[in-house]
């Protein structure tokens, strides 16, 4: 009998029989997938053109259970294994190289319970599905700033975005999953069932299972706010760095503040004698009142002589996709973060610096608001930790797959993050990890409670079966409870 050769979880091939593919199958609504099938390349494609990697078999489960499935049969042959969300990770942890990819795509469903305030999310989701499902009713969770960033990645790994400073990270805004866990069995995790691995769910990535549905709590915020971007010469990078320092000093829950330096990307957004020229923009979200927005931001409008001002009133599900033309599938991505505790003018002198060596419009140096509720817990409270950070820097590189610069772009972003690192108080964003980065990059992104983490993976994950991540490796074999 003929058998299909995969990559194992130590990395030595496994050979699969055709007889335990075709039981699979049976058990499966969608087809199993293959290199060259049709579908195959769909089911396989990510964000990150730069990350290449081939599943031997891909599978497409439409139920929790057939996600049990999957995770048995990848668990009784020893295959190397991963779950595609949204694929959307820089690292480009969805697919396994050889081995089994779960594609979630076919979960990609919203329940909305506007009573009790509540979102069921599939797997397959984007941010930008359950934005859209909120929002008829004025209700909004904590997700990203990009509509077409997967759900279970970003929550996996902490999730940041527009309302963060309002109400907290991601994960605080969780309130329970459904999970398959390495033994197969498709249960609930939440604050009354096993805590532990609900602890370890809020920021701990991909290590403990495959999620099959997250719910959220939902806020109202109504579904109109202020917000858009305002954008000024790099050569008034002093007097706009000053004043968003002040600014955030200051701000409201209800504003998040962004400060971006880049060359002006080729958008209607920006008249044609400013494209890939260097400047120095805000990007504002208010979900407060009207009238306080109008007087938060009226110190930033009334700055120097912007380029443009897109700041008005408009609906949530728009501002959502402020940064979505910049960020399309299949560049080569290359991202660093580091968390800041401040805005020392020292850091601002690096970022007018390594920005004046920016040479294409998807180079950027980033900073995000942070604080507000999003430091309202302790640092144990969740995984990721890193809540006493003020703010947080991004320096990412996109290129076209066939840019001849691309390695400098890169060469750019790791030069340009060691010379913020300094500045940093030592802990890094999980979800920006590369392909490069080293397990010391892990502990600092987990500080101190990389040890629980390792604990509980030991309980859940002993074979460490989920590896294909940013990999927590088990501490010691321990029953699971």
């Amino acid at each position: 009998m003929s058998t299909l050769r995969m990559t194992g979880l130590d990395g030595e091939p496994v050979r699969v029989t055709q007889q335990a593919l075709a039981a699979l199958a049976k058990k499966m609504e969608a087809p199993l997938l293959r290199p060259g099938d049709a579908g195959y390349i769909e089911a396989t494609t990510i964000w990150n053109g730069m990350v290449r990697r081939r599943p031997a078999l891909v599978v497409q489960p439409v139920s929790g259970a057939e996600v049990a499935e999957a995770v048995r049969f990848a668990h009784a042959h020893g295959l190397l294994l991963s779950i595609k969300g949204g694929g959307h990770n820089v690292g480009g942890t969805a697919l396994a190289d050889g081995g089994l990819t779960v594609d979630m795509s076919r979960l990609r469903w919203v329940e909305v319970d506007p009573v009790r305030r509540l979102a069921h999310v599939g797997p397959g989701c984007l941010l930008g599905d359950v934005d859209r499902a909120t929002q008829p009713h004025g209700l909004a969770t904590v997700l990203g700033m990009i509509s077409l960033t997967g759900v279970a990645g970003l929550t996996l790994g902490g999730g940041f975005g527009n309302l963060s400073r309002r109400f907290g990270w991601t994960v605080d805004n969780l309130e329970e999953v459904e999970i398959v866990t390495a033994d197969g069995r498709l249960g609930r995790a939440a604050a009354d069932e096993r805590e532990d691995l609900f602890w370890a769910l809020r920021g701990g990535g991909g290590n403990f299972g495959a999620v099959t549905r997250f719910s959220f709590r939902l806020h109202d915020i109504g579904s109109l706010m202020t917000g858009g971007m305002i954008a000024w010469d790099a050569e008034d990078f002093d007097a706009v760095a000053t004043l968003y320092r002040d600014l955030c000093a200051t701000a409201p829950r209800e504003l998040s503040l962004h400060l971006i330096m880049q060359l002006a990307p080729a958008t209607a957004l920006i008249p044609d004698v400013w494209r890939n020229r260097p400047i120095v923009a805000v990007v504002a979200c208010h979900t407060g009142s009207e009238s306080a927005a109008a007087k938060d931001l009226a110190p930033l409008r009334a700055l120097g002589t912007p380029i443009v001002d897109t700041i008005t009133r408009k609906p949530y599900v728009e501002q959502q996709r402020t940064f979505d033309a910049g960020q399309p599938d299949g560049l080569h991505q290359y991202w660093k973060s580091e968390f800041l505790p401040g805005l020392p003018d020292g850091l601002f002198d690096m970022f007018r610096k390594h920005a004046a060596e920016i040479t294409a419009p998807m180079c950027q140096l980033w900073l995000a608001q942070l604080g507000g509720a999003a430091a309202d817990l302790g640092n144990e409270s969740t995984p990721f930790g890193n809540r006493d950070a003020e703010y947080i820097c991004l320096i990412a590189s996109g290129s076209p797959p066939d840019a001849p610069d691309g390695p400098r772009r890169r060469e750019w972003a790791r030069t340009a993050w060691e010379a913020i690192k300094p500045y940093s108080t030592g802990g890094n964003y999980i979800n920006v990890q590369t392909t490069d980065d080293d397990d010391l990059r892990i502990r600092q992104a987990y500080g101190a409670n990389l040890d629980r983490l390792a604990r509980v993976k030991s309980a859940y994950d002993p074979d460490n079966l989920f590896r294909v991540n940013r990999n927590i490796r088990p501490a010691a074999v321990v029953s699971a409870p």
